[in-house]
């Protein structure tokens, strides 16, 4: 049963589903806390605690062994960690810590209380964690995967059973359907065989193709039922659901995208995924197959076209899976597909034949602006795709260099098969340094895939109850709920703040944006928890809003009523409570002073609108030097300082504060951007002197013109450029996706 189901799931999804099916036995059998596996889902973090060991230990894990401490068998955790730190210390620092016993007495914990440490610790090895739990509950089959069988599927399936298969990028299964048939006497030269790709007008072609086979027998293969929505809700389900009476040889074969199908056809077919090859190498090999020497040898530069043709495998697949890295890899997803790949390659032949010399610049405008660069929306993916090719594509690759970190590109003397065996034999164990980024790249990829999990496996348990003895759904609310009211601060009082403003300068007008802002926010939360109150108690209907802000509340999520109130954040609700009443002291402290100038150091993390302080001080310095403002941009210049430290306003700028950097760290001695150090994924920047100056147009020496975005989704988060000093060349921090954020979850 297990492998019938799991045959229909993405590899993502498989464990996933083994996890589920291992918490559903051991909550029958009495072995789960529904505490402790409420903590493993959601991962709580307590709040309001100083991280004593941020030398190498992050904020995050530091404040979910916190929040860990409330059940007993953990209660002396975070103490213990102070105590022995050095031993905590080599364990968490370890490569695959899950292997290893925990430090001290901790390697004396059941295997589900070890779950939750590693889950507090190290979320990044929990897919791992997590696969050997279900090994050791249920057995190694439900964590082994197998590969694709169509043959060994086939046996499901009968005139009544169609298959349906659920596509993946870059997999054909109709190759797949066509030679199983041919096992069984049936394709297209047997006149037995007929497959229909679903689109405008082709419904007629696909009923007639069912209907003679359902009769006569044979298989039918539909390709992309998705695209006819009301065909496939219409017709189609009605077949699928009235077959019997079929021929005994007819078959039926149905493809699409993961979308939103009728529930009666997927519930009638044998469901199968088949993926492609997943890594940097297997996607290389991949590129290279349908490359002939015939192809290159109707070329009059063969080995040229060779060279060219291999770095644009290898770019092809670059481009591919860097997407895995999320919003470090790239801003946006774009659909770059094997059509560019075969384009590039084409266009490289002709340029070669009317040229006596390999015109790299044209071959490089091409590709990234036009082939690649039409799919590319965002103007920093734009930027990364140019430095790919700038680095690929030049005079020494027709010789052979290292084209990343151990590995060399191939010999273009040899053939097809000799650079295939290349890519084979030489092809190093993937790493982040492949795609130009740091080893700490592959933690932030892994975080995300524990988190996608996590919320799968939360997504999939019952609503409204605790299950086992748990507080309930309600209880958990109205918890959060008290807790926040508690907290928040007195509104404040604008028409005494508007008496004492005497000129509403630039930076005065941000200030009292912001704090209508926050009213705002501050508003709309008080009315919706005191609604949600009196729901509660039975006063009030409780209706769908509230209903949602109720299980928000309880998930520990921020409540989507608010989003639009509100400002960009990934942070879970208990560290944006902090966040957001951090951000209302602010404000109230500015509004406790003078309120002539902004703070000797503005936290701009903490602003609704950064874009408008920034702007504010672009006009400050320019009516004060009488520049004209559309040819005034900001500077930025990195301090030693840390912002407690900062004496006196800038009398030149604003000093800001709060910005951390993914990708790189900012070295205070030698001033400049450094590589990252291990397992350190986001540095805090010192304070930043925000300056304005007059447009010259001159590129900056030495200089990696650094995004700087709101969070870490990046993309629609841009707020400005920060040009800050580097000794190594701006591609380097271009390819390893080097950003400042103003806040991290």
């Amino acid at each position: 049963c297990f492998t019938y189901v799991a045959q229909g799931l993405f590899e993502r999804h498989k464990l996933v589903f083994a996890c589920q099916l291992c918490f559903q036995v051991q909550q029958r059998s009495g072995d789960l806390n529904p505490e402790m596996f409420d903590f493993l889902i959601k991962g709580p973090r307590a709040s309001g605690v100083d991280n004593v060991l941020n030398e190498w230990l992050d904020d995050a894990a530091w404040l979910m062994c916190n929040a860990l401490k409330e059940f007993e068998v953990f209660e002396k955790l975070p103490d213990d960690m102070v105590g022995s730190a050095k031993r905590f210390r080599e364990w968490f620092e370890l490569e695959r810590p899950e292997e290893q016993a925990l430090p001290g007495d901790w390697k004396k914990l059941a295997d589900f209380e070890r779950l939750l440490l590693i889950r507090s610790l190290r979320t990044d090895r929990m897919s791992e964690a997590m696969s050997t739990f279900v090994k050791s509950v249920m057995g190694a089959k439900y964590v082994t995967s197998q590969p694709f069988n169509l043959e060994r599927s086939y046996r499901d399936v009968s005139p009544q059973t169609p298959v349906f298969f659920i596509l993946s990028p870059g997999v054909d299964p109709v190759k797949d359907t066509e030679k199983l048939g041919k096992v069984y006497g049936v394709g297209f030269d047997q006149g037995n065989f007929g497959l229909v790709s679903l689109g405008q007008g082709q419904e007629p072609v696909a009923e007639k193709a069912i209907e003679v086979s359902f009769k006569g027998g044979g298989w039918v293969f539909l390709q992309n039922i998705h695209l006819t929505p009301r065909w496939t809700a219409g017709y189609l389900e009605k077949r699928c659901d009235d077959l019997d009476g079929a021929h005994a040889d007819f078959r039926m074969f149905l493809s699409a995208e993961a979308a939103k199908l009728p529930i009666n056809i997927l519930q009638v077919c044998v469901k199968l995924t088949n993926e492609p090859p997943d890594g940097l190498g297997a996607n290389v090999r991949k590129n290279w197959l349908p490359f002939t020497d015939d192809f290159f040898e109707s070329s009059a530069k063969p080995g040229e076209l060779k060279s060219i043709t291999f770095a644009l495998c290898l770019f092809h697949a670059v481009v591919i899976e860097r997407k895995k890295f999320g919003p470090q890899g790239w801003n946006r997803v774009y659909p770059f597909n094997f059509g560019d790949l075969i384009s590039c390659s084409q266009v490289a032949m002709n340029y070669l034949e009317a040229n006596p010399k390999v015109p790299w610049d044209d071959l490089r405008y091409i590709f990234g602006e036009i082939m690649y660069g039409g799919h590319v929306t965002d103007h920093y993916d734009r930027r990364l795709v140019s430095n790919y090719l700038t680095a690929y594509m030049h005079d020494e690759l027709l010789e052979g260099f290292e084209i990343f970190p151990g590995f060399k590109t191939p010999s273009n003397s040899g053939n097809t098969k000799d650079i295939l065996e290349h890519i084979d034999t030489a092809f190093p164990q993937e790493s982040p340094t492949a795609f130009g980024l740091h080893p700490n790249a592959e933690i932030g990829f892994r975080l995300m895939q524990a988190d996608t999990m996590f919320n799968n496996i939360r997504e999939l348990q019952p609503r409204g109850s605790g299950g086992g003895g748990g507080m309930s759904q309600t209880e958990k609310a109205k918890v959060m709920l008290d807790d926040i009211m508690e907290k928040l601060p007195e509104p404040f009082e604008m028409l005494d703040i508007l008496e004492r403003v005497e000129e509403r300068t630039p930076y005065i007008n941000v200030f009292l944006q912001e704090i209508e802002r926050m009213q705002e926010l501050m508003t709309e939360i008080k009315r919706s928890l005191a609604e949600l109150d009196l729901g509660l108690k039975g006063d009030l209907q409780i209706t769908e809003a509230m209903e949602l802000l109720l299980n928000d509340l309880a998930n520990g999520q921020r409540p989507g009523g608010w989003e639009k109130f509100g400002y960009p954040s990934k942070r879970p609700l208990g560290t944006w409570v902090l966040d957001l009443l951090a951000r209302q002291k602010q404000l109230s402290d500015w509004t406790g002073s003078e309120m002539v100038n902004p703070p000797k150091s503005t936290w701009i993390s903490g602003l609704f609108n950064p874009q408008s302080f920034l702007t504010s001080v672009l006009q400050t310095t320019a009516r004060k030097n009488e520049w004209p403002l559309d040819k005034t941009v900001t500077q930025t210049e990195v301090t030693k300082k840390q912002a407690e430290e900062v004496a006196a306003m800038s009398k030149e700028g604003a000093f800001v504060h709060g910005l951390s950097m993914e990708g790189a760290r900012w070295d205070d001695k030698s001033g400049t951007i450094e590589e990252s150090r291990a397992k350190e994924l986001y540095a805090k920047m010192p304070v930043i002197l925000i300056k304005a100056a007059v447009f010259t147009g001159q590129e900056q020496k030495d200089t990696y013109v650094c995004p700087v975005y709101k969070t870490q989704d990046r993309g629609p988060t841009f707020v400005f450029n920060a040009g800050l000093r580097s000794k190594a060349p701006p591609s380097k921090w271009i390819l390893g996706g080097v950003a400042l954020l103003m806040d991290v979850a």
